[in-house]
């Protein structure tokens, strides 16, 4: 097993002004020397360019079937400390709240039973430990579960659904979504850690359009607080902005990307019709600005990376649902996402996300599946099809002749 690195091309990285991942992962190799093959074999990669990392069949826990991700070096020969090197993913706290004791448990256990290694968080979320033996799994996780800490999701199945810090710690938090992440996350273990759909799926709740846990550019079904009605203004405390040195026009009015905010002196009117939620002006003047009184959330659906089609942004499929709406039991939401799981279970190919089947059979398909009616909020752009086109039944056959 390598004790030093052998990585001439990678000690490089360590060069430069910024941290380096190479220089923890030595740190790391000091206290558990197999790691350094992590070094090691990345080096091969980078002399070859060619990857040499796989996945050698499934692997995990009694019961599970999702948060173990098997790792597996196609070179043992070269690298037996990493001969396998899998991760573990285990569900994190709503909003990524920790305890030192409990944070201390964690390092304890993978300590123990792993490399030592972590990534807080992954981009689902979870706690990632990075790297541990076939045969140290299922002791690994029984302490984990002792501990109180359970599995996050992996394959295709709903992944840890995640939630920024809402109305923990912010106050544009416009519905408690700590609590929707939460009871989602503790509602749906089924489809948490048994894979069952085309593909992976994630829920994202961020409390206001800042969207802080990046749900519309990830997020597979998006929740995101918003309000309806105007933004509240308190024109003394704008006037105090002006005072201290704010352009608003050009530090506010220039850069909505809607244009609907007018300058007169040290006064500011917003056209609220067409203000689309940006967060520009209430980030710039918190003290003059706040989200309207009747708040909720809009829910969009289709986010995802790019792998088989590329990138693609979530599209709106409800503009409000109330705060009142987002609690519990749930009804409105639950009885959306399992018909949504349904459609998509029926009609999605194998590794295809929600919003990839979308782009297939059309948004006009799934919103007549599910009864919704389409709002103009769900437009992503003009038509460009001069043609208008309705179902059959929509049709009543007078004149049909």
């Amino acid at each position: 097993m390598a004790s030093e690195s052998k990585a001439p091309l990678l000690d490089q990285l360590e060069s430069g002004p910024w941290p380096s991942f190479v220089q923890d992962i030595k740190m790391a190799a000091k206290r558990k020397p197999t790691t350094m093959d992590l070094l090691n074999v990345l080096e091969l990669s980078y002399k070859e360019k060619i990857g040499h990392w796989k996945h050698g069949g499934i692997v995990g826990v009694m019961g599970y079937g999702g948060g173990v991700i098997g790792r597996y070096s196609d070179r043992p020969d070269l690298f037996p400390g990493v001969k396998d090197f899998h991760t573990i993913r285990v569900n994190m706290p709503t909003g990524w709240f920790y305890t030192s004791e409990a944070l201390r448990k964690i390092c304890d256990i993978w300590d123990k039973f792993g490399s030592g290694m972590t990534n807080f968080h992954g981009s689902t979320g979870d706690i990632i430990l990075l790297g541990t033996e076939t045969d140290k799994l299922q002791p690994c996780f029984d302490a984990l579960s002792e501990a109180g800490f359970d599995l996050g999701g992996s394959g295709s199945d709903l992944r840890t659904p995640s939630a920024c810090c809402g109305m923990a710690r912010c106050e544009w938090a416009c519905y408690d979504n700590m609590q929707v992440c939460y009871d989602m996350t503790q509602k749906y273990q089924m489809e948490l850690h048994r894979p069952m759909w085309p593909y992976k799926f994630k829920i994202k709740c961020s409390g206001c359009p800042n969207d802080c846990v990046a749900a519309i550019a990830r997020a597979d079904c998006s929740i995101i607080g918003t309000w309806k009605d105007e933004i509240q203004v308190n024109p003394d405390e704008v006037a105090k902005y002006v005072k201290n040195g704010l352009d608003l026009q050009a530090d506010v009015a220039n850069l909505c990307p809607t244009k609907c905010i007018t300058v007169k002196g040290k006064e500011l009117k917003i056209d609220n019709e067409n203000c689309t939620r940006c967060m520009h002006c209430i980030n710039v003047m918190p003290k003059a600005l706040k989200p309207g009184k009747e708040r909720g959330a809009t829910l969009l659906i289709g986010a995802k990376a790019p792998i088989l089609m590329g990138a693609r942004l979530s599209s709106v499929v409800i503009p409000f649902i109330p705060a009142k709406d987002l609690q519990p039991p749930y009804d409105f939401l639950t009885d959306f996402l399992e018909r949504m799981w349904e459609w998509w279970d029926e009609n999605g190919k194998f590794r295809e996300r929600i919003g990839e089947l979308l782009d297939r059979v059309g948004m006009r398909m799934f919103l007549k599946d599910m009864g919704i009616e389409p709002v103009p909020q769900m437009i992503k752009q003009p038509r460009t099809n001069p043609f208008v086109f309705w179902w059959p039944e929509e049709v009543d056959g007078k004149g049909a002749e």
